[in-house]
């Protein structure tokens, strides 16, 4: 009997088979008919259709069959076999074809087998598939909706990864080699249900954020604002040579920018207020929500300012159940064990490690989970990885506690630079439900250009959304300093606090005694290191209850509030409000001697290990008056950089009659003056150190962080005067800021600084964080530029769409370095029309951004009419053929441009073509780059014939392209009649040993390496 006649026999008994077995039999069957393609996808989806009865679609699946003739039935009746074989192997690894393009075939050939591999590990799968942005959000939901089983799910996601193409395919057989070598593990029911537990503790701490003044919580999800986040540039990262602007949070976790393999700590740096908390949250919402991150089994968060208080031995087992999330007694070990056992399952974050007063040191270690030892000992060794080796931590941190030593231990670095132009637009609005009054605060930040540059920060975000009544009623005195905008905060907690006082009344007079309770507090805090308070404390700086409604001290976040009121600790709503009423403490009250403001603006302080290196006491110590001055000298350096700019702010012209009238304290004047000589001497040491030029040389200064936190204060102050001094006694040609933390709010102190030179002079800005916000800031200043180097500052078209506005007015700007931004095609306009117009202009450099052919051709119309420009750099883009012929055509009969330089922009024959005629016409151009593209023997034969005839090439560099001997052999020949030409690059070809050899012996040839 043939196949087709035994299924024709047997239909009846076949349905009700089907109809008495599972639903999950039938779809196995389903699985190797599709494997077989014995089913088109189209029949598939006939017989596969969610909410018919099993019955029909087996009598379907049986019509469809039959009517395929012999050779279908035939392997329907081997897939009945197969189904009924419970001894099929389905741990067998997978052997996928080498040619990629046959990857999502490949899916379905072994779709039976997949499904059994994965059906356990859906959501891991999922999870590993988002990472790597294959599929969105609503696809997974879509998969995992309650009515599926986890083999279903699994067929639901195949069917969806054949759509998508050989690269997603690719990625889902990569997780499966790895649950085959054992990297995914299935968590047991056990751990499963401590999971859970954990879960709904973490979810139930990450679900509302909580405004700084606590008086409000508010969905996390519906109100988080990305900030901008990027992984620096490192020259010992070959992957990430020109760093990584803009990553999302899930970036955090993938390979891209890895310093040391071997190392399990991430480092995220990010200075006061830029969200390092609240991004530590977020991650933990979506881990504990199942949306992300589902490969970690356990997350265990930690604050280190809740770590720095606990003073008994602690060992690694009771630091992560006594801290985070208590498990049953009978099933610790167990869950220990497991966590012991699959630490890539496990992720432990450190939030704010620079309040871990102690001193990050890898000389002791400490190996063993259930030995206690000192938290210090813990934390530290969990860093390394001597306890947990494989477990990845996640570490915050302000930049300036990061040492040496701790830097060994780093896989990667990330830098949290706040937001963005559109996130802070994102932040208002989401704040705010009522649309027009989200567009009225938008306005206003974007109408007040240092009121724009502040917002930069989250935390002044948050000030400008909780005070924008205020803001919008200032009218012309919106503020224009830090400082102006906590005195403006002050103001609304008072007013706020004290319903009875009308508007106009002065309110600091009002509150004098509990803003010195505060203050007092605050200063003495940061003298010795305790930024949380217990009652106690709180009681004995006089604080009262009435003190305490202001809002300014708030229950502390990372200590329970379910304890009687004598048990409680306190903080500050933030550490820059601490730093604030410190400073306004120091200000008002005259028991602070104008002598020990000194030790607030030394620019070169050492930090004093003394305050790092051990707990000296975990409540606040009394300081008398004649103990303050040593005292000072223990605050953080950051810390004390915050409250010194404060007070040179509350100095303000704008302030200083404000707080003479409230609270007239008799050695104000004193202090003002002592202050201000203080930044005029700090400025003139850094002038001193700039050493002479040398011969032939222009004269630099390379600025310092401690430079531009000076800068800062002197914009404080708002003393235009004290600014011009400041600057009078520079004299140099080029003044170096790089990698000193300057961003938008930077910008507008050195904007009103440096526009007081006398001299224009070059500014380099490399590797900061100024993006199109900052570039709007420094736009008063750069009519001094010279040259500006703008080098990895996350810029798009916007800012230098802005900044081309100008230049045409600005007679001294000749030259602009913009490599390693975000500039696309859009901004290429503006470039091209001042090309046109700045006939003095002479170096454009755009290297490694996203410029395309279009992008080529348009700044390819703007060079054909400048006069002026020398040197031009596109390395790193895209512009392809059609932008390279439209460079090369207009440089044919240019007369300046002496240096070019195309380095992998995707150039092949037709680009090769156009600039080799460019070359026999060109007269004046002296070095060509040309590396990373994809000329081939053929263009290496034009390009050599044009050099015959050129003769003022000096320098050709065509390395790691497709030449082989031939090529080769065409530019050695052009060196025999051309003289000019002192080197020909050409490392990265085809060539033999032995032809390496023999043409590694040409003179001005260049082939080895």
């Amino acid at each position: 009997m043939s196949s087709l006649q035994a299924v024709q026999t047997n239909r009846s008994y076949l349905v009700s088979t089907f109809i008495r077995g599972s639903v999950e039999k039938y779809e196995y069957l389903l699985d190797h008919l599709l494997s077989e393609n014995v089913l088109s996808w189209e029949d598939y989806e006939v017989v596969n259709l969610v909410g018919q009865p099993l019955s029909t679609l087996v009598r379907q699946l049986l019509d469809i069959v039959t009517c395929k003739g012999e050779t279908a039935c035939r392997h329907f009746v081997d897939a009945l076999h197969k189904v009924e074989d419970s001894a099929e192997e389905a741990g067998i690894c997978l052997q996928p074809p080498e040619e990629s393009s046959q990857l999502s075939q490949y899916l379905q050939r072994e779709r039976p087998r997949i499904v059994k591999l994965i059906h356990n590990y859906v959501n891991a799968v999922l999870q590993h598939l988002l990472e790597h942005r294959y599929i969105t959000r609503n696809e997974i939901e879509q998969i995992q909706l309650p009515i599926f089983t986890t083999s279903q799910k699994a067929r639901r996601l195949l069917d969806l990864l054949r759509v998508k193409g050989n690269e997603p395919a690719r990625c889902l057989i990569e997780f499966i080699h790895n649950l085959g070598e054992g990297i995914v593990e299935q968590v047991t029911d056990v751990c499963l249900a401590y999971q859970t537990k954990l879960k709904t503790t973490i979810s139930a701490q990450s679900k509302f954020l909580s405004t700084y003044d606590g008086s409000e919580n508010m969905c996390l999800e519906d109100i988080y604002t990305q900030s901008v986040l990027e992984i620096p540039e490192n020259p010992n990262n070959s992957d990430n040579m020109q760093g990584s602007p803009n990553q999302d949070l899930l970036s955090i976790f993938n390979a891209q920018g890895l310093i040391n393999n071997k190392a399990d700590s991430i480092l995220i740096l990010g200075d006061a207020g830029s969200g390092k908390s609240t991004l530590l949250q977020q991650i933990q919402h979506l881990w504990a929500d199942g949306q992300a991150l589902q490969n970690f089994s356990f997350i265990f968060p930690f604050t280190c300012r809740r770590l720095y208080c606990i003073t008994k031995p602690l060992s690694l087992k009771a630091l992560l159940f006594e801290q985070c999330c208590w498990p049953p007694d009978q099933l610790q070990d167990k869950i220990f064990q497991f966590i012991l056992d699959n630490p890539r399952k496990v992720l432990i974050t450190f939030d704010g490690f620079d309040e871990f007063k102690f001193a990050f040191t890898d000389d002791s270690r400490h190996c063993s989970p259930t030995e206690p030892t000192g938290i210090a000992g813990l934390v530290f060794n969990l860093i390394q990885g001597n306890l947990m080796k494989d477990c990845l931590k996640v570490v915050t941190s302000r930049p300036d506690v990061v040492n040496v030593s701790l830097r060994k231990y780093v896989r990667k670095e990330m830098h949290l630079k706040g937001f963005s132009e559109e996130g802070i637009e994102f932040f208002m609005r989401k704040h705010h439900s009522n649309p027009d009054t989200a567009k009225d605060i938008i306005s206003l930040v974007k109408a007040n250009s240092s009121l724009h540059g502040l917002c930069n920060i989250p935390v002044f975000c948050w000030i400008v959304s909780k005070c924008h009544k205020q803001l919008i009623n200032c009218g012309s005195k919106t503020p224009q300093t830090m400082t102006d905008m906590y005195v403006l905060t002050l103001k609304h907690f008072l007013h706020h606090s004290s319903t009875r006082l009308k508007v106009t009344e002065n309110v600091l007079l009002e509150k004098v005694n509990s803003i010195k309770h505060l203050g007092k507090l605050a200063l003495n805090g940061l003298c010795q290191g305790l930024y949380v308070f217990s009652y106690h404390d709180v009681a004995k700086e006089g604080i009262t209850e009435e003190d305490l409604t202001l809002g300014f001290l708030v229950l502390s976040r990372n200590f329970s509030d379910e304890k009687p009121v004598s048990s409680q600790y306190y903080e500050f709503l933030h550490i820059t409000f601490q730093c604030f009423f410190a400073a306004l403490y120091m200000i008002m009250n005259d028991d602070v001697s104008s002598a020990s403001l000194h030790q607030l603006f030394k620019w070169n302080r050492k930090p004093t290990r003394e305050s790092r290196v051990k707990i000296s006491h975990l409540c606040l110590q009394p300081i008398l008056p004649r103990q303050r001055k040593s005292f000072l000298r223990n605050i953080e350096i950051r810390n004390l950089q915050i409250t010194a700019t404060f007070v040179a702010g509350l100095l303000s012209n704008a302030l200083y009659s404000n707080l003479v009238d409230s609270w007239q304290p008799i050695k104000l004047s004193t202090k003002c003056k002592i202050i201000k000589r203080c930044l005029t001497k700090g400025i003139q040491k850094h002038f001193n150190s700039i050493p002479p030029a040398l011969k032939d040389e222009k004269k630099s200064m390379h600025a310092m962080p401690d430079f531009v936190w000076l800068i800062k204060c002197i914009y404080e102050l708002q003393d235009m005067t004290l600014s011009e001094k400041a600057v009078q006694g520079l004299d140099i040609d080029h003044l170096k800021m790089t990698y000193c933390g300057i961003g938008p709010t930077e910008c507008t102190a050195l904007a009103y600084v440096l526009k007081h030179l006398k001299k224009p002079v070059g500014m380099q800005l490399d590797h900061n964080s100024i993006g199109d916000i900052g570039i709007e800031q420094l736009i008063p200043c750069l009519h001094k530029c010279r040259a500006l180097y703008l080098r990895d500052n996350n810029i798009t078209d916007k800012g230098l769409c802005r900044l081309m506005e100008h230049v045409l007015h600005w007679p001294n700007f000749q030259k602009i370095a913009l490599f390693n931004n975000r500039l696309m095609d859009e901004c290429m306009n503006s470039v091209a029309y001042v090309l046109k117009h700045k006939q003095n202009f002479l170096s454009l450099r755009l290297g490694n951004n996203f410029i395309t052919d279009v992008g080529g051709q348009i700044l390819a119309d703007g060079l054909s009419e400048n006069k002026s420009i020398k040197y031009l750099g596109l390395w790193g883009n895209q512009v392809g053929d059609t932008g390279a012929k439209a460079i090369a055509d207009a440089l044919q009969d240019n007369k300046t441009v002496i240096w070019l330089s195309l380095v992998g922009n995707n150039i092949g024959s037709v680009g090769g073509e156009a600039l080799a005629a460019m070359l026999e016409k060109n007269t004046v151009l002296e070095e060509l780059w040309l590396d990373e593209n994809k000329l081939r023997d053929s263009d290496a034969i034009l390009i050599a014939k044009s050099l015959k005839k050129n003769d003022a090439l000096k320098v050709l560099k065509i390395s790691n392209n497709d030449f082989s001997r031939s090529g080769v052999s065409a530019f050695a020949e052009a060196l025999e009649s051309n003289h000019t030409i002192t080197a020909i690059w050409l490392k990265g070809t085809k060539l033999t040993i032995e032809e390496k050899e023999r043409f590694e012996q040409l003179d001005r040839l260049f082939v080895k390496g």
